[in-house]
């Protein structure tokens, strides 16, 4: 066969050839690494395991170029997290057990609030206001009054309401029973530090949680449709319905409301604050902006100053914002572990905060595995098509034997 005729055959080879070569160079692009969105262009190595870094006392925080350093604060535990990657950004005595006060209160609520109908109906009796401790908040319930569950999820959310609690416990079957289950779930979530003494946070001796363990709760009460409702309800009121014995509630989380002096936090979700003498202020707060959520916990500020819970978690919510695309991270918050108790926690997860969030991310992991697929059979194919046309044309090349019409030897 002539030059010419073979021309064909050898331009199919080299363009499959060239084909194959830019795949290889212009193949799917590494997906993100744990570190953030740039943490392959010259990031430090993460300690491995980097957890170990939240066993650590003080602050711990990986600097990398363009990632500003954490705020000073004077809380004695903080986390900082961003709920879509469920990475630690920067962390101080993470697993330090403190008394959490009414943060406790998303234990109590992650642990309860699956098991009744917000339209529910409860008779407030005497026996389930029995107990209360003085000094406790209260959201205002009265005895022999129908509430619905949804009202009462109202008291303890928005008022830290201590009867709201002892009424939900009730119907759970009894205060100790609930502490029992409560505790159980603190163990399903993974969360190590938290050993549950009485149902509504208030101090009781050898009640302890930490800011680790409070921002598991956080984390799984936002993939509860219902508890992300409630910890973002601003007013309300008791009953909902209304009546000549129905009172206004507003929830006393000052960064969601904006209130004594302090200023509402830009795309705060929630999530609960707390106070008691022993404890002092304690808060879980998340905030949405855009596609990103952060969740940040602060225990006891020592600075005095009145608002500092507040002010010192604005300071940590900027400072996360800013950090986060970048930041390298210090440890993780596991996903929430579905709860066995709650059947519709998968129909309802979907819609929440966070768990969006952790859909979107699984949904961009799952297109990089589709263009990983695709682009390996499209190499395959290229490669192959360029092996077939160099077989043909080295076979052109050999001398033609007796079955191809040549001489014999």
């Amino acid at each position: 066969m002539s030059t010419a005729t073979w021309s064909p055959v050898r331009a199919l080879t080299a363009a499959a050839v060239c084909t194959a070569s830019l795949l290889a160079l212009c193949g799917p692009a590494a997906a993100d690494g744990p570190n953030g969105v740039d943490d392959l262009r010259g990031a430090p190595p993460a300690p491995a395991p980097a957890e170990n870094l939240l066993d650590e006392h003080g602050v711990q925080f990986l600097p990398r170029p363009g990632v500003p350093e954490p705020p000073r604060v004077s809380a004695l535990s903080w986390v900082v997290t961003d709920l879509e990657s469920h990475r630690i950004l920067a962390a101080k005595d993470a697993h330090r057990p403190l008394p959490p006060a009414s943060t406790l209160k998303t234990l109590f609520a992650l642990t309860v609030l699956p098991r009744f109908a917000q339209g529910t109906v409860r008779t407030v009796s005497s026996a389930d206001l029995a107990g209360i401790e003085a000094g406790s908040s209260l959201a205002g319930l009265k005895e022999d009054m129908r509430y619905r569950v949804a009202d009462l999820w109202h008291g303890v959310f928005l008022s830290s309401g201590s009867d709201a609690v002892h009424a939900l416990a009730a119907m759970n079957g009894g205060w100790g029973k609930t502490i029992d289950d409560m505790q159980a779930t603190a163990a399903r979530l993974g969360a190590r530090d938290t050993t549950v003494e009485s149902a509504d946070g208030f101090d009781t001796p050898g009640q302890f949680s930490s800011a680790y363990d409070l921002s598991l709760f956080g984390q799984a009460g936002l993939t509860n449709r219902d508890f992300a409702h409630f910890a973002a309800t601003k007013t309300a009121r008791l009953p909902e319905d209304g009546g000549p014995d129905a009172s206004g509630l507003q929830n006393t989380n000052r960064l969601l409301v904006g209130s004594h002096g302090v200023a509402p936090y830009d795309g705060l979700i929630g999530v609960k604050n707390g106070y008691t003498s022993h404890a002092g202020n304690t808060l879980i707060a998340a905030a949405r902006r855009g596609h990103r959520t952060l969740l940040v916990t602060a225990m006891n500020p020592q600075s005095g100053a009145e608002n500092a819970v507040y002010e010192e978690a604005r300071a940590l919510l900027d400072w996360g914002f800013a950090a986060a695309p970048r930041a390298a991270a210090v440890g993780t918050l596991p996903a929430p572990a579905p709860d066995p108790t709650d059947p519709g926690t998968a129909q309802a997860a979907h819609r929440s905060p966070g768990t969006a969030l952790h859909q979107a991310s699984a949904a961009r992991a799952a297109g990089h595995t589709d263009d990983l697929v695709l682009w390996s059979f499209s190499a395959a194919g290229v490669i192959a098509l360029a092996g077939f046309g160099t077989a043909l044309w080295w076979r052109r090349r050999q001398p033609a034997g007796p079955e191809d019409g040549g001489p014999a030897a």
